[in-house]
């Protein structure tokens, strides 16, 4: 059994508003009248993976400390499983199973692996093509229950076995296959509302750091990359979610431009308009929709969770739930 649950100390949890709701951009009718950004979790070494379950509590990782924490309705956290394979993006499926994107590390990872429901961790991927994977980094679930995940290397390059860093799928009967190949380092992932595209951040520091778009087969290949936003010289986003109006909710820039920027993609899927930022106070790393209604954004950071009510509600995830 690889999952154990305790409580942290109390002084974890922290409630704090810690400044304005938008920024960058003039378009706050996505967030709920008189809201503010609030502190909810600090003394994190670095946070990531934020997932909404739909019994009511939110997940997130602490990646240093090698474990998953969860956060229940009262504010509550506790360790969900340790250790965690240095675990980065985390969601659910169909079932309520914790899928997580194993990250490089000495005590397993370099995997996706799926935690059942009586606390066994099952490994999903941990090769293609007989090697061993880079560092998978986030994921999503498309309407059929298939995966998505993107799989770079930052940092160290100890151990690489990989050609390429790309984007792969994991099908039901398992079958592992690599969908995108053309990218630098992909690493935030989502599946549009009608399955039609799929959206990847390409985001490397020393390259291109741009918000990319793919035309989704039935049979779950990828096809056509168009940029969608260019950051620049910025960084680029590191995790995104969607609302239930499919718009992209990414986490990108820093310091003062730090925030989740939120994006309209046209109908034609070749461009997206930003509309908004919302700051935060630190470099935002992931976020997710979550609460009762799905209106809470809950955003991960190197150090906290914050979280945020807005006037939409986040798309149902996995979809169909």
């Amino acid at each position: 059994m690889n999952c154990r649950r305790c409580h942290i100390r109390p002084l974890f949890v922290i409630l704090v508003a810690v400044g304005s709701n938008v920024g960058l951009a003039d378009d706050a009718s996505l967030i709920a009248p008189g809201a503010r950004l609030e502190k909810v979790v600090g003394d994190l070494k670095f946070s990531e993976g934020p997932a909404w379950h739909p019994d009511g509590f939110l997940i997130f990782e602490d990646i240093p400390r090698n474990r998953i924490l969860k956060l229940d309705a009262n504010d509550k956290v506790t360790v969900f499983r340790e250790p965690s394979g240095h675990s980065n993006g985390l969601t659910f499926d169909r079932e309520g199973r914790l899928l997580a994107a194993e990250g490089n590390s000495t005590d397993g990872g370099r995997r996706i692996s799926r935690t059942e429901k009586d606390g066994r961790v099952i490994s999903l991927a941990d090769k293609f093509n007989g090697k061993r994977l880079n560092s998978p980094n986030d994921l999503a679930v498309d309407a059929k229950g298939r995966i998505y995940f993107t799989d770079p290397r930052y940092g160290a390059r100890d151990g690489v076995e990989q050609d390429k860093e790309s984007v792969y799928r994991i099908d039901l009967d398992g079958t592992l296959s690599r969908v995108i190949d053309s990218v630098s380092k992909p690493n935030g992932i989502a599946v549009s509302l009608d399955q039609k595209t799929l959206f990847v951040a390409d985001n490397d520091p020393n390259a291109k750091r741009v918000l990319l778009a793919f035309d989704l087969a039935a049979d779950g290949s990828a096809s056509r990359p168009r940029v969608l936003h260019d950051f620049g010289t910025g960084r680029g986003i590191d995790g995104m979610t969607l609302d239930n109006a499919g718009r992209i909710w990414a986490t990108a820039g820093s310091k003062e431009k730090a925030g989740v920027h939120v994006f309209e993609v046209a109908a034609d899927r070749n461009s997206a308009k930003l509309l908004t930022v919302v700051a935060t106070p630190e470099d935002p790393t992931n976020c997710t929709f979550g609460g009762s209604d799905r209106s809470v954004l809950y955003i991960t950071s190197a150090s906290s969770l914050f979280r945020i009510r807005t006037a939409v509600k986040g798309a149902a995830s996995p979809p169909g739930k």
